[in-house]
C-alpha cells in the first residue's frame, strides 16, 4: 500500500484530536510530525516522529501532504505556501477568511495539480449522518423548513488567546458557523439569500459568540443557529417536511472520546449510546408513523480515507475547495446581512 507521509502545522487540540490519532490510525498514512512552536508535545504520544522547529523544515521535509490546522487568520498564507512547495494541503476550517482567498488557493492547487480539502469532520458525525439518511429516504416529503443548531453553555471566555481577539478569523461565524453552514449545504445546496444576526453575549467578550443565520431558498427555509449561553438546548437537527418531521440531538460521541485520549477503531468506534435516538413522526403508505429511528455509527477515519483515495487514485476530495468556497460566500454574505441589516442574495 502506498504511504502518504503526512506533517502537521500545530499540535494542539486538533492534531493532537482530530488529525494525528486518524493518520496513525489508517494503514496508507505515514504521521512524520508536526510544527511545534514552544510546547514540544507531539514526541510523547508518537515517539518515532519529529517535532519541526518552522514551518520551513516542514516545508522541506519529505511530507506528501500537509495539515493546515493553525489559527483561521494564518490558513490562506500557510496553505499557499504549502502548495507553492508542491504538498497536496487539508485545511481546516473556517477554509480562510475571504472568498477570494479560497479562489485562489483553490486554482493554484489546480494549477500545480495538487490535492485541496478542507476539514468539515462534522459531516461524519453520527447524528448528522443520520439526519442526512432520513432525508435521502424521502420520508418527510418535500423540506419546507429546517433548523440546525450548535449550542453550548460555556460564558466563560476561551483559553486561546485567538479565539478571543479580534482578526479576520475570530468569533463564533467563522468558528462553529463553517461546521452548521457547511452541514446545511451539504444536504440542500446554496441558498437564493442570506439574512444573519450575529451578537456578543459573553461579558468582556471583543467577538462575535451568538449567532442566527437564515438560509432562503425557493421553498425552503434553514436557520443556522449557534451560542453559549444554552443550559437546557433544543434538538440540534430539525427537519419539517410537508409528511413529517424528524428531530435529533447532537449526540456525536467522537471528540468527548478522543480528549479523554481513547483511540479510534474501525469497530465500534462514534457509537451513540442509546437514548439518543432522533423521533420520525411522519406519513408511509397512509399510515401514521410515531417511532425512534437507530443512529448510524460516526467515523473521521472515513473522511481521512477518502482524502487517501484522493492522492493515491485521482479521486474527488472529501470536502472539495469549492464547497469551501460556497461556506465563505455564506459567511460573506452574513457578516454583510449583519453590517447593513439587509437581506443579501447570492
Amino acid at each position: 500500500m502506498q504511504k502518504i507521509k503526512t506533517a502537521l502545522l500545530s499540535y494542539g487540540m486538533s492534531g493532537k484530536v482530530f488529525h494525528a490519532p486518524f493518520i496513525n490510525l489508517h494503514p496508507g498514512f505515514e504521521l512524520l510530525g508536526s510544527w511545534e512552536r514552544s510546547s514540544k508535545l507531539i514526541q510523547a504520544d508518537y515517539p518515532e516522529v519529529k517535532s519541526y522547529p518552522s514551518l520551513e523544515s516542514v516545508l522541506g521535509s519529505d511530507a506528501d501532504l500537509v495539515i493546515v490546522n493553525t489559527p483561521t487568520a494564518t490558513h490562506y498564507e500557510f496553505a499557499k505556501k504549502v502548495l507553492l512547495a508542491g504538498k497536496h494541503a487539508i485545511v481546516e476550517k473556517a477554509f480562510t477568511t475571504t472568498v477570494a482567498e479560497a479562489e485562489e488557493l483553490k486554482a493554484l492547487a489546480e494549477e500545480n495539480g495538487l490535492k485541496l480539502a478542507v476539514f468539515q469532520n462534522r459531516r461524519w458525525d453520527s447524528d448528522f449522518k443520520t439526519v442526512k439518511k432520513i432525508l435521502d429516504e424521502g420520508s418527510l416529503g418535500e423540506i419546507v423548513e429546517a433548523e440546525f443548531h450548535f449550542d453550548r453553555y460555556n460564558p466563560n471566555l476561551s483559553p486561546k488567546q485567538h479565539k478571543e481577539v479580534i482578526s479576520s478569523g475570530s468569533g463564533i461565524l467563522k468558528d462553529l458557523g463553517p461546521h452548521l453552514i457547511d452541514q446545511a449545504l451539504c444536504l440542500f445546496g446554496l441558498p437564493k439569500a442570506v439574512y444573519a444576526n450575529i451578537r456578543i453575549t459573553r461579558e468582556h467578550s471583543l467577538v462575535d459568540d451568538w449567532m442566527d443565520v437564515t438560509l432562503q431558498y425557493p421553498n425552503l427555509t434553514v436557520r443556522l443557529k449557534a451560542g453559549v449561553f444554552n443550559r437546557e438546548p433544543i434538538p440540534s437537527f430539525i427537519l419539517h417536511g410537508k409528511t413529517g418531521s424528524f428531530l435529533k440531538t447532537r449526540g456525536d460521541v467522537q471528540e468527548d472520546l478522543l480528549k479523554l485520549d481513547y483511540k479510534p477503531n474501525l469497530d465500534d468506534w462514534g457509537t451513540e449510546a442509546s437514548g439518543n435516538e432522533g423521533l420520525l413522526h411522519t406519513e408511509i403508505d397512509g399510515e401514521i408513523i410515531r417511532k425512534k429511528i437507530p443512529t448510524l455509527q460516526g467515523n473521521y477515519y472515513d473522511y481521512f480515507d477518502g482524502m487517501y483515495q484522493a492522492i493515491t487514485q485521482n479521486t474527488i476530495e472529501p470536502v472539495t475547495a469549492q464547497e469551501g468556497i460556497q461556506v465563505m460566500q455564506i459567511i460573506e454574505a452574513a457578516i454583510q446581512s449583519q453590517a447593513e441589516k439587509i437581506i443579501v442574495s447570492l
